[in-house]
């Protein structure tokens, strides 16, 4: 997740069962072969195995009996050690192999042969089903003399045979451009256009001037017709564009196609249906994010798995969590809540920004003109609690925020009040791996003001939203919401480690002043009390100018107090200006979107595209939602409907960032359970999975080596080991479905 470490690869143990180890080759400019033995002649020297392993020579080749029953591709493994990489080399992975039975699955790697065990570069083939010799190009991130070649043979439920030949890792190869397929040059939102709402398209192209544009039914009828509008380059992408406007048109249908220049789009619909069922799809996402409870297949057809973390051997489970060694002396059940990504960790300021949202979508349904506050109910999001009278999106909010409620330090120990940042592994645990496999030890973080603000604003929030549903899990929360102001206002200053991110993300943030003023805002507008009225009135994020390029997100909470603050009716002075100021947001964020040839509100300095920038689009769209609810005034409407174009396939790669929504969408996000990229009997991630987006950064080894140089919306690969631009997140997914609920009730 954001601003973290990943590690893919866990091998703990492995070295000690090497069975020889000899010096480092010396690596160079030239063609150069870093494996040794990789022929298998005459010796396994230096070859190693797990201990459960038993491997020979046999004809020339390297074979092993690999037993059965283990959980995880690591459990069982043949390696080399001492392997020299140098930083920006392109290196030729090949090897041969074949498996018996046939069909089985292998994990090769190049990657670290110590802590924290990262992988540079992995592959899965099918053995004897993709083929038998193998042979693939990367360029490595480091510089190191304790690189490691791995094959990992574990996770069967049956003994099998595995033989080995022809190993090389060659140095000094000339890389292979990545050139992603970005399809058709006339790029469209793939999945539906409303019919009242706006309807644009970009064309790519060299053309200078206008070009002819026709838009076709599903029948191939021409039905609209109309000329492009040249825009020049594009510094998103560095592309030559051209937009189309064909709002004009305005009757439902499906399979339509634009074609401009020779080209043909992908098909979309013009239809509002579409929106209904991404509305539940992004929500659904939670029940199989869920930590402490079995999924089950009748509901999640499948995703059935485990209950995870509940102690359950090898699970150590979160029932009775230590602290990290030095930071308290005592344990807690943090049982529940979600995994806040394609880990097993969870966090409660990530958690908190996300309970907020999906709490916040239920809430605006209930204040805002177009509000539908039935479509996210009782019954909507098929899961064990529906049917108890209660919304369905409240019920799933709940089963986060009573994770987040026991994260508090309890009474009579120090810092009480105060919420524990996080709860995760000790050490980072590699792919794929199913929660209730995990056999690390868990631990409790210390505390901090911003995880303890995010408590009392979500808890604060909750208490007025459950009171008709539930009054006693109301008062709870508020109780808990109270604590922790009073437990925040005595220890403002205590920040998470920006070096703790061993086993999970850092989160760290220095600036607490947006979190004291959002926890401030809920708990007014929960109680109306005047200390509360007095903080808001008092703090200097209540007259800044907050809507910045970037959006809020986490780390950037003042946001979301200022749009409840607008939205959700209260008495406080002057509410009319807080008003005001998110519309003037908005006002620029519709000045971003008019502006740019793709149609978005997001436009980062100098293109350099931030972690997470799919869902920094959507929440700046929110704001313009916001606006409009406010006002009433179709531009802002426009505008957040637009935004949505962006994310569903009117972008450079011409993919939409929503898996299971488009004819190309994102199928591959870095996730330990939804990883068919890495095993074929485990699932992509659920319909209505949001993938970060274009990441300018690319901090991982694999976009490193496939994305140098590249600009702005280029800066994405749909791959599993892209941990930096590809990772799915709760966060990230909650404004998927606040923006997905907005547009399904404009239709």
């Amino acid at each position: 997740m954001q601003r973290r470490r990943t590690a893919l690869l866990s091998l703990t143990g492995l070295l000690a069962a090497a069975l020889t180890a000899l010096p480092a080759a010396p690596a160079g400019a030239e063609e150069t072969e870093q494996v040794r033995n990789g022929t298998f002649d005459t010796t396994t020297d230096p070859w190693w195995t797990t201990a459960n392993v038993s491997a020979a020579l046999t004809g020339g080749r390297l074979c092993a009996d690999v037993p059965g029953g283990t959980a995880n591709r690591w459990d069982a493994a043949i390696g080399q050690n001492d392997i020299t990489l140098v930083k920006g080399d392109s290196y030729r992975f090949s090897f041969a192999a074949d498996g018996t039975p046939a069909g089985q699955v292998v994990r090769a790697i190049v990657g670290l042969s110590e802590p924290p065990y990262d992988t540079y570069h992995e592959v899965t083939p099918q053995l004897s089903v993709s083929g038998d010799t193998y042979s693939y190009t990367f360029t490595s991130p480091v510089d190191t003399t304790k690189g490691q070649v791995g094959f990992q043979l574990g996770g069967s439920a049956e003994p099998w045979r595995f033989c080995l030949d022809d190993v090389s890792l060659l140095g000094g190869v000339p890389p292979e451009p990545y050139e992603p397929d970005t399809g058709p040059r006339v790029r469209v939102n793939q999945v539906a256009y409303l019919p009242s709402g706006p309807k644009n398209a970009t064309l790519v192209t060299d053309a200078t001037a206008k070009l002819p544009w026709q838009l076709k039914s599903g029948d191939g009828t021409i039905v609209a017709r109309g000329s492009t509008v040249p825009r020049g380059v594009d510094a998103s992408s560095g592309q030559n564009v051209h937009s189309i406007d064909f709002g004009a048109y305005r009757k439902k249908g499906t399979g339509f196609q634009l074609v401009a220049d020779g080209e043909t789009s992908r098909p979309f619909d013009i239809d509002a249906g579409a929106y209904d069922r991404l509305r539940l799809d992004s929500a659904k996402y939670y029940y199989t994010q869920r930590s402490g409870i079995a999924i089950r297949d009748d509901l999640r057809p499948g995703y059935a798995r485990p209950a995870g973390h509940v102690g359950v051997a090898p699970n150590r489970g979160d029932r009775d969590v230590p602290c990290q060694p030095g930071v308290c002396d005592y344990r807690l059940d943090v049982s529940g809540g979600w995994y806040d990504a394609g880990d097993h960790g969870k966090y409660v300021v990530n958690g908190g920004i996300s309970t907020w949202e999906l709490l916040s979508t239920y809430e605006r349904a209930r204040h805002a003109r177009t509000g539908q506050q039935d479509k996210l109910g009782d019954g909507t999001l098929a899961i064990p609690e529906s049917g108890n009278q209660v919304p369905d999106i409240l019920d799933e909010a709940r089963w986060e925020l009573a994770f987040l409620l026991r994260m508090q330090v309890p009474d009579g120990k120090p810092l009480a009040g105060m919420a524990h940042h996080k709860i995760h592994d000790e050490q980072w645990t590699g792919l794929p791996l199913m929660p209730h496999a995990d056999p690390q030890k868990r631990e409790l973080h210390p505390p901090s003001t911003a995880a303890t603000l995010n408590l009392a604003a979500t808890a604060a929030q909750a208490a007025r939203l459950y009171r008709s549903y539930d009054r006693e899990f109301a008062a709870r929360t508020l109780a808990a919401a109270r604590k922790a102001w009073a437990a925040a206002l005595a220890h403002p200053d205590r920040y998470a480690s920006e070096s703790d991110g061993i086993g999970g993300g850092a989160y760290p943030d220095t600036a607490v002043a947006d979190e004291f003023y959002w926890a401030a805002a809920e708990l007014y507008l929960t109680t109306g009390e005047k200390q509360f009225e007095t903080h808001i009135l008092n703090s200097p994020v209540h007259t800044a100018d907050i809507f910045g390029p970037l959006g809020f997100d986490w780390a950037r909470t003042a946001a979301a107090g200022r749009l409840d603050l607008a939205l959700v009716p209260s008495a406080l002075p002057g509410r009319d200006k807080v008003r005001q100021s998110v519309v003037k947001g908005a006002d620029r964020y519709l000045a971003t979107l008019k502006a740019h040839p793709y149609g978005m509100p997001y436009a980062p300095d100098d293109n350099t595209y931030d972690w997470g920038s799919s869902h920094q689009v959507l929440n700046n769209a929110v704001v313009l939602a916001t606006a409009y609810d406010l006002t009433g005034a179709a531009k802002y409407r426009d505008g957040a409907l637009q935004s949505m174009d962006y994310i569903l396939g009117r972008n450079a790669l011409n993919i939409s960032y929503v898996t299971g929504y488009g004819e190309v969408s994102s199928q591959n996000q870095h996730a330990r359970w939804y990883a068919h990229q890495l095993d074929p009997s485990m699932p992509n991630p659920p319909q209505g999975t949001l993938a970060g987006g274009p990441n300018s950064s690319i901090q991982d080894p694999y976009a490193q080596s496939k994305l140098q140089g590249c600009v702005g919306q280029f800066c994405y690969v749909d791959h599993i080991e892209s941990w930096s631009t590809n990772e799915h997140t709760i966060n990230w997914n909650a404004a998927l479905v606040r923006m997905a609920s907005f547009v399904a009730d404009q239709g």
